[in-house]
């Protein structure tokens, strides 16, 4: 009896966590392409459901694609077929969208990671512009098969800086918590 008390209080605890933090999607697992499209689909459903523009509509779906290809691509604890893994919520709250997503990073990634993160946080629109440019002309794909761009084009998008966090696991890997927010009344004002 016990453990089902403690297995329903749980669960209870984890829903209103959900309700208190508009989490409308979460997903801890492996993210191939398939699941990509699923989550991507149920996000734009979701949307036209609340007759969200569709300006605002694809600005979260981009940003969905772009942290979900870059999960897959680099995080560090690999599963079956080469597939990337970790954490993936979607929600919204108070007219702001928010994508985050959480995998192991390697401490040998993470100067890299950090680096970039904040290289594309504190540059400008038009050095943004300038670095996208660059990156298309003559990027360099990682070892994993990125070229670099999501960062860049997640800010270029989203005209927010990326929120991330590092939290160290064991002497050799990280926690990579990244967190992006989309403004639905700034964007929606844009389609007028």
């Amino acid at each position: 009896m016990n453990l089902t008390f403690n297995f329903i209080k749980s669960v209870s605890n984890i829903y209103d966590e959900m309700i208190k933090n508009g989490f409308s999607l979460v997903y801890l697992g492996e993210f191939s392409h398939e699941i990509t499209k699923m989550f991507t689909s149920m996000a734009e459903t979701d949307m036209e459901k609340q007759s969200e523009e569709r300006s605002v509509q694809r600005k979260v779906y981009h940003v969905m694609v772009e942290t979900l290809q870059n999960m897959n691509k680099h995080s560090d604890e690999i599963r079956s077929g080469n597939i990337g893994s970790g954490l993936f919520i979607i929600g919204k709250k108070n007219e702001t969208y928010y994508v985050i997503t959480s995998n192991v990073v390697a401490r040998k990634h993470k100067a890299d990671l950090e680096d970039a993160l904040n290289t594309v946080n504190n540059a400008t629109k038009d050095e943004l512009k300038e670095m996208y440019k660059k990156q298309i002309k003559e990027g360099r794909m990682s070892k994993k098969g990125g070229a670099g761009l999501g960062l860049i084009d997640i800010v270029r998008k989203t005209g927010e800086k990326i929120n991330y966090h590092f939290l160290q696991l064991d002497e050799k890997n990280f926690f990579f918590i990244l967190k992006v927010e989309i403004n639905a009344k700034k964007f929606a004002k844009e389609a007028y």
